[in-house]
């Protein structure tokens, strides 16, 4: 058990934070349907900058975050955080597995920032949201997908499915691959804290980051690539090897 000091941080942050996540809801319900496209992307910005305050997790970008689209941004999957952070770090929509829809606030969240939710094991379903995906591409967004599929504990890269680079091919959009990682804010070593994975459960995963000693979520940014005649296959491929070599560079 950890100490009652440790404990009590962790409930002082816990608290904060649900404050912050019920913001979420007004926000939603009375703000969003106010404000321009635009807008709404810097109030989504700002209300996961904050949120990640709350956590006690500092952000820290390496490279250039996009600025506009169209562009394809392909990163690795480590945590629940990962979508909180993305949107802390630049103003992108995502393609999602549809079980986050049904997660409490944040799936309310992610679908009013404008997330595309596809159901994985359906071919037919997959083929619809690569279409929509191609259609965002066409008008100019910055989309982001997690090609691992699911979570890992970030020591590793999973092999990255190749189906959803076929909305890049199609038209001609850049691919920009993102790496993520947390480390103790002290040391610079890599935390588990974050990870959701296995048997980890959500409300068991926050638990641990409350408890955790301050975090740095790093986010490294690397260069936009086009396929160049690459299937989707060779494609995804490259940009996974690119994907792990930022995740293994420093800050």
């Amino acid at each position: 058990m950890k100490p009652l000091w440790v404990r009590l941080i962790a409930c002082w942050r816990l608290l904060r934070t649900v404050v912050h996540i019920l913001t979420a809801l007004w926000l939603i319900r009375f703000e969003l349907p106010k404000l321009s496209a635009q807008q709404k992307k810097e109030r989504i910005n700002a209300w996961a900058h904050t949120l990640l305050a709350r956590l006690a997790i500092k952000l820290v970008v390496v490279g250039q975050p996009p600025a506009q689209g169209p562009l394809l941004l392909a990163a690795n999957h480590v945590s629940w955080l990962d979508i909180i952070v993305m949107l802390s770090a630049c103003n992108c929509r995502f393609v999602s597995k549809a079980d986050v829809h049904h997660w409490p606030v944040f799936g309310t969240l992610a679908g009013a920032a404008g997330t595309l939710f596809i159901e994985r094991e359906s071919r037919r379903d997959a083929m619809r949201v690569v279409h929509h995906m191609a259609e965002r591409l066409q008008a100019g967004d910055v989309l982001a997908i997690f090609p691992e599929g699911t979570t890992s504990n970030g020591e590793g890269l999973l092999p990255f499915h190749a189906n959803l680079f076929q909305a890049a091919i199609a038209v001609n959009a850049p691919v920009l691959p993102v790496a993520l990682r947390y480390v103790d804010a002290a040391s610079g070593q890599p935390s588990l804290a974050p990870c959701y994975i296995g048997d980890d459960t959500l409300p068991g995963s926050l638990w641990r980051t409350l408890s955790a000693p301050p975090l740095c979520a790093v986010v490294s940014f690397g260069q936009p690539d086009l396929a160049q005649g690459r299937d989707r296959r060779a494609w995804a491929g490259a940009v996974r090897a690119e994907v792990d070599a930022l995740r293994r560079g420093g800050p």
